[in-house]
């Protein structure tokens, strides 16, 4: 799940250097799964007598997976602590990595934050504990985001089919219908404002992995990076493609068929119920955060529905991904056995999964859900009881392919963010800024130590 609102102005210590010796690396002395068992746990201990596997995490039903895992084992317990929700809990383990101690044994990772770690050595290679006895359980893209090589670096959790969003009563009051392409998105929104009516989405600034996975679906591949060869990497960002899609968005915004507005604010959510956007290009996702937040509870209840993401290519169609968590065990566990274990059937049973779902907390990746007749048939309720999954969701799950990222997200990210910002200001185009952004990315990863191909 994306709980990351926004994106640090600053990178973090892992994306420093190549090589990260000014971080430090990870060691076998970290204070989760030491002798001394961690007491600082949120939950309740069923077996006292049973080895502690200190856990940060932030999904919101953790107490009961926690709960749900301790109940179903004897050999091994989980103390679980929330050490803040994204970037805080990041900031919080690059501080624990720089001072070679304070890491928990297992760590809640989103699925791009991955290889800044990695490259670190803070993250440890779950092959050897079992990782690929339960890669049966997961699509071909759930398991590359985790992976690198024959390596997997984390357990898949959730993730975040990217469809579209839309209200259901300015669709039919505008006599527009689910776009299939992003040109035919385009020719809707001028429609829809001609005729006086809403914007049509939003391009906000603070939301950069949905910029990128739109780039990547029109084919963009920004990095090109390989674990087992940290020194090198290859950055393309000033390709046609990201200069398109920049662009196309660019230029929906300057003519006012889009908001500039940041999402996960106060604003957008009151807009959202207000019916000033049409759209939302968002993740399986968001139905669980738009009613926490608020959506769908009033007069707007059953007016939203949810259709496939539009193509750049309808002969070619490509799924994408926004957001996503996994479970790393740390270079510092004591024991990573008992480690793997925890980060491996955490959130891996039934229980757990159906509340996970059936809550829309979460996107469960476990195909035990994914093809379970249960899930599959649902009938959504803030959908106003459309089948989502069985027609949107897991299909565009099952096509993922996964993507490559860098091993500096935050502050590619933060670059990404800041060209947006400037389109949106009228203060540079769309092919102006994927020149821009690639310049400032290469000269960037150059002066950490990277050779840039």
């Amino acid at each position: 799940m994306r709980y990351t609102k926004r994106i640090a102005a600053t990178a973090l210590c892992f994306a420093l250097t190549a090589s990260a010796a000014a971080c430090g690396g990870g060691d076998d002395s970290g204070s989760g799964g030491t002798a001394a068992k961690p007491t600082n746990c949120t939950n309740k201990i069923v077996n006292e007598a049973a080895p502690r596997v200190l856990v940060w995490a932030w999904y919101p039903n953790m107490a009961k997976v926690v709960d749900n895992f301790n109940n179903q084992h004897t050999d091994v317990q989980v103390c679980w602590t929330n050490a803040g929700q994204g970037q805080p809990e990041y900031e919080k383990f690059q501080t624990a990595i720089a001072a070679k101690k304070g890491a928990p044994d297992v760590i809640m990772l989103e699925a791009d934050q991955l290889v800044g770690f990695e490259i670190q050595d803070a993250l440890v290679d779950l092959v050897p504990y079992g990782a690929n006895d339960v890669k049966k359980n997961f699509s071909e893209g759930a398991w590359k985001d985790v992976s690198q090589g024959d390596k997997v670096f984390a357990a898949p959790v959730d993730g975040g089919p990217m469809a579209l969003i839309y209200r259901t009563d300015i669709f039919a009051k505008y006599g527009v219908k689910p776009p299939k392409t992003w040109q035919e998105y385009a020719e809707s929104a001028a429609k829809v404002k001609a005729a006086g009516g809403p914007v049509f989405g939003d391009f906000g600034s603070n939301v950069p992995a949905v910029t990128t996975a739109l780039m990547i679906q029109k084919g963009a591949q920004p990095f090109v990076y390989d674990l087992a060869d940290k020194q090198n990497i290859t950055i393309k960002l000033d390709d046609q493609a990201t200069k398109d899609v920049l662009s196309f968005w660019g230029d929906l915004a300057k003519k006012g068929l889009v908001g500039k507005e940041d999402q996960f604010t106060t604003d957008y959510i009151s807009g959202m119920v207000g019916g000033k956007y049409a759209t939302y290009v968002s993740a399986a996702w968001a139905p669980g955060y738009l009613t926490g937040a608020g959506v769908g509870n009033g007069k707007e209840k059953g007016k939203f529905a949810v259709a496939p993401l539009p193509q750049w290519d309808p002969a070619n169609p490509v799924s994408v991904n926004w957001g996503g968590s996994a479970f790393a065990v740390t270079s510092q566990a004591a024991d990573k056995a008992n480690a793997a274990k925890v980060a491996l059937g955490l959130y891996a049973d039934e229980a757990s999964l159906t509340d996970g779902w059936k809550t829309q907390t979460i996107f469960p990746l476990n195909q035990s859900v994914l093809k379970s007749g249960e899930f599959v048939n649902a009938k959504v309720d803030f959908f106003n009881g459309q089948t989502a999954n069985k027609d949107i969701y897991v299909p565009a799950e099952n096509a993922y392919k996964g993507a490559t990222y860098s091993p500096f997200t935050v502050y590619y990210y933060a670059q990404l963010q800041a060209q947006i910002v400037k389109i949106n200001e009228g203060k540079t185009t769309g092919e102006q800024a994927a020149t821009d952004l690639h310049n400032t990315i290469v000269a960037y990863a150059k002066s950490q130590g990277f050779t840039v191909k």
